[in-house]
């Protein structure tokens, strides 16, 4: 949850409530969680398959929901992402983004890279874009793997990229 100054008057006229939601409403169409379970995600899944879903800590539980909704066990926190900027929140000042990993069937192989590193400290930058970090450390990871980014904001070499605002040209992984 943010501020996004929907309520200040001078800035939109007619509004006036003072409230926090969530400004991704504001930024890009949304769906709600029995829309995104509706997905047929699992249909595009290899047998053997990872699922990696960012999620907010006050939407954890909906992701896992999600995640054995398309048909996949929850197994760990596969990225902690430490934006280094801070929001005001809840119970403790909100600043980590976590990246969850579910499996279908077994881990698929052959494995790549086994050294990447769980905690991302990356300044967060555009509302809800995520760190290039988190893809360069799953395309090490699973370098022969197929791998589709779903709402995707980029366009990155080596990964389909399914959602509204993909620039046309690819970008490179390190």
């Amino acid at each position: 949850m943010q501020y996004d100054k929907s309520s200040i008057k001078t800035e939109n006229i007619g509004f006036e409530k003072n409230i926090f939601i969530s400004s991704a409403g504001f930024k890009y169409p949304t769906l709600k969680l029995r829309e995104l379970k509706e997905l047929n995600v699992n249909s595009i899944a290899a047998d053997d398959s990872l699922l990696f879903m960012w999620t907010t800590g006050p939407q954890m539980a909906y992701a896992v929901e999600l995640g054995q909704a398309w048909g996949f066990e929850y197994k760990t926190i596969a990225f902690v992402w430490d934006k280094m900027i801070h929001n005001p929140g809840r119970y403790t000042l909100s600043q980590t983004e976590h990246c969850l990993v579910f499996k279908k069937g077994r881990i698929p192989s052959p494995r790549g890279a086994r050294n990447i590193r769980q905690l991302v400290q990356v300044p967060r930058s555009k509302h809800s874009e995520k760190p290039a970090s988190v893809i360069e450390g799953i395309t090490k990871m699973f370098p022969a793997q197929k791998k589709i980014e779903l709402f995707a904001r980029k366009n990155y070499k080596g990964w389909d990229n399914w959602g509204l605002e993909i620039p046309k040209s690819k970008a490179e992984i390190v």
